[in-house]
């Protein structure tokens, strides 16, 4: 018999019930021993939505992200973090976002840990810090507690670990630490963690080493092979769960592992499958992500049977079932969706529905083909409806696609033209202040999109609403003394769903939440045909907000590869395909700001590099075609518009040259969390255009003193001339409170004056 399993499932609730239990303990409005009861009803709640499951993922909850829980667990935690008053839980918000509550003393807060993208994906996590003094130690009672809280409820719990090699590869040394002198210790751990374990009557655990999927250097093959031949006799059966990609060139590694099983992705490994089966050991399960876990179009049910039925009679039971990587990507219900259009909701599954395709899929394999034929049948009808609809396809967009030419992509002149042009038409500042973009949303903002929505509230009084929080927000721009204005965008709800709400070829979700981190939960919308714009977007917004300062306004849009990335994407043609659509749609924004007189337009590129490959030879592919797309969208202007991009909380050295063939006059990235570390990559690389590393970090409530933010700067000197460099916070505002952003921005603009006397 086929059996049945789930690499992870959404933890935020299907109403994000995680969310604002998070954020009341956060603003002290409830107690711990409320989240904690929170947190268990949930995790009961997503254990009956996968009962139908031979084995249930325990451990895959988390209050902020995955790999900071297995740094807990580990027992490595920061130094700054230690001797600290408050719990357990305090010190675990503190390392993840600089505070656990909001009138938590200044001595007790702490720099939060950097963040960053989890491999090629929109979510983040917490980096670990490793160190001299690191050591490990076992610290598994909260993996304990859970693990006991489902066999009471009767769960066939799997517990779900982050593997000890991609623990180590994610993690950074903070001094001189060779990370792999940290082995043997960490292999210590890991097998005391398994021993206990298996104490508890566990028979099979998932360790995730999705860090198989990429080029591994010689050293890191060997790091895997030395680990897992330490871990082969384990007490508990371990199942090796790699996803995102191919094995390629570590197949046979992975093959050879001593361990009781091996996932694969056979989404984007399918080609794969004939050769893992050849190679593995036998005896040793195989478990094969049969249902895409990052996208939710229905699976072709008939199609994959069909490539899945010679397997099943070749490993027979040693074939697992499971959906390609943790539902964690997705939304978790679908049927909670009353408002989408009833022909796109026939095509599509979110976490809960895919679970529901997993069991057809392993029923059908177990007892036949004919007893699912009216699901089967039922299936081919929405893939079929999907396949031939008048929704999807558009020959107008094709036909502009078409006309494509690199022509499109290229300023009239170079930089150093432009940059003498828009100089003397700012006249800024040396160090010019600004912001990214977003500013506090706040209840009142909230609750009138909300009524205007609902229908409660006219256009023209909600227009009369978000035009007086954009005075509110010119106003205080103005009072700070910031050089550059945002409008603060209270009238968009995501950088990305507010555009798509605006274009041809996207639907929209009502529930359809999907976790970033820790609380910041986003709706990513759906591309589900091809894409153009109807009409202007934003910009009645920005021309109203210049209308009221003589200070230069920028327009704020949101780039095509963000757009791309930040999507459900259509799976029926090549992701390069709708990003070129994109930018033309963009671009026709752009060129509307510009003739109305917007002179600095940022276009906003946040995911550029969360969707490189994960393999180094695949990235100029992605490369070539996702810069294109964004010149495209940006260089049709005149040289006297000066033109902004933003990327924030991904490594940017490694794909620095392409970032400046992007050609942005100025780019504004994140630094603070990594003390300036990424700017290293200018002791090397010559960046010709502008740039602002980011100094005030948004992610946390902490208020940047004007001390830190001098001498982040004074570091950026040392590598970019002053004259090309900005100062500005690391990312948008949207998530903070004013109490926080007005003394922090105010410590900015103060640090920015010491920086032009000093």
């Amino acid at each position: 018999m086929v059996t049945t399993h789930n690499l992870g499932f959404p933890r935020i609730g299907k109403h994000r019930q995680l969310k604002f239990a998070l954020e009341k303990y956060w603003s002290n409005t409830i107690s711990a021993d409320e989240l904690l009861q929170t947190a268990s009803t949930l995790r009961q709640q997503h254990w009956h939505n996968q009962n139908q499951l031979d084995w249930v993922p325990v451990g895959d909850f988390s209050f902020y992200d995955q790999v900071l829980d297995m740094s807990f667990l580990l027992g490595n935690v920061p130094k700054r973090a230690d001797n600290l008053s408050g719990s357990e839980l305090d010190n675990y918000f503190r390392v993840a976002r600089g505070r656990s509550s909001a009138n938590e003393s200044d001595c007790t807060c702490i720099q939060a840990g950097e963040m960053t993208k989890w491999f090629d994906t929109n979510y983040h996590y917490i980096v670990p810090e490793f160190s001299q003094e690191t050591s490990f130690s076992l610290q598994a009672q909260h993996l304990i507690a859970q693990i006991n809280e489902a066999k009471i409820q009767g769960v066939k719990a799997k517990p779900v670990i982050i593997g000890p090699v991609t623990y180590l590869w994610l993690g950074k040394s903070k001094d001189d630490t060779n990370k792999l002198d940290l082995l043997d210790s960490l292999i210590q751990v890991y097998a005391q963690l398994f021993d206990e374990l298996a104490m508890l009557g566990v028979e099979w655990v998932q360790v995730d080493e999705p860090v198989l999927v990429t080029e591994l250097e010689e050293e890191w093959q060997f790091v895997f092979k030395k680990m897992y031949a330490a871990l082969a006799n384990s007490p508990v059966k371990l199942l090796v769960a790699s996803y995102f990609g191919s094995l390629q060139d570590n197949l046979t590694l992975a093959c050879g592992l001593g361990v009781a099983g091996l996932h694969l992705d056979a989404i984007n490994a399918k080609d794969e499958i004939q050769a893992v089966i050849d190679t593995l050991p036998e005896g040793k399960v195989l478990s094969l992500g049969v249902v895409n876990g990052r996208n939710i179009w229905k699976t072709d049910l008939s199609a994959t049977l069909l490539w899945l039925e010679p397997i099943y009679q070749q490993l027979q039971n040693r074939l697992w079932l499971a959906p390609s990587c943790s539902l964690l990507h997705v939304p978790v219900d679908l049927d909670n969706e009353q408002e989408l259009d009833s022909d796109i909701k026939l095509w599509l599954a979110f976490a809960v529905q895919k679970l529901d395709e997993l069991s057809l899929l392993a029923q059908a394999l177990n007892q036949g083909r004919a007893s699912v034929t009216k699901e089967i049948a039922s299936n081919i009808d929405s893939i079929n409806a999907r396949k031939y609809s008048p929704l999807v396809h558009n020959s107008a967009v094709k036909e502009r696609v078409a006309q494509v030419n690199d022509a499109l992509g290229n300023r009239q002149s170079d930089y150093q033209s432009r940059a003498k042009l828009q100089g003397e038409k700012l006249n800024l500042p040396l160090y010019p202040t600004t912001t990214i973009g977003s500013f506090p949303q706040t209840p009142k903002i909230r609750q009138a999109r909300r009524d205007y929505k609902l229908g409660e509230l006219s256009a023209e009084k909600y227009t009369q609403v978000m035009r007086l929080e954009i005075q509110h927000c010119v106003q205080a721009q103005e009072q700070l003394g910031l050089d550059v204005l945002v409008h603060g965008e209270p009238e968009r709800n995501d950088m990305v769903e507010y555009f798509g709400q605006q274009l041809s070829g996207y639907t929209f979700s009502q529930f359809g939440w999907v976790q970033s981190y820790g609380s910041r939960c986003v709706k990513p919308p759906i591309i589900f045909g091809d894409i153009s714009r109807p009409k202007p977007m934003t910009l009645d917004w920005t021309i109203y907000a210049q209308s009221l300062t003589n200070k230069p306004m920028k327009g704020m849009l949101t780039g095509p590869v963000t757009m791309l990335n930040w999507s459900f994407v259509r799976d029926d043609q090549s992701r390069e395909s709708t990003c070129l659509q994109l930018s033309l749609a963009i671009r026709d924004e752009v060129l509307d700001l510009e003739k109305s007189n917007i002179k600095l337009i940022q276009i906003d590129e946040a995911a550029l590099r969360e969707g490189l490959p994960l393999r180094k030879s695949q990235w100029q592919t992605y490369l070539n075609w996702a810069i294109k797309a964004y010149r495209i969208s940006a260089n049709g202007v005149g040289d006297e518009t000066q033109i902004h991009t933003h990327m924030c909380y991904s490594e940017f050295n490694d794909i620095i040259a392409a970032i400046a063939q992007m050609d942005a006059d100025v780019i504004t990235i994140e630094t603070s969390r990594s003390d300036m570390e990424l700017l290293d990559i200018f002791d090397e690389f010559d960046y010709p255009n502008e740039i602002g590393p980011g100094v005030y970090d948004i992610h946390s409530p902490n208020i940047p003193s004007v001390d830190s933010m001098v001498e982040l700067m004074q570091k950026a000197a040392q590598r970019i001339p002053a004259k090309r460099l900005w100062v500005n916070p690391d990312c948008g505002l949207k998530t903070r409170q004013w109490n926080e952003v007005n003394p922090a921005l105010a410590n900015m603009v103060l640090a920015a004056q010491q920086l032009r006397e000093g």
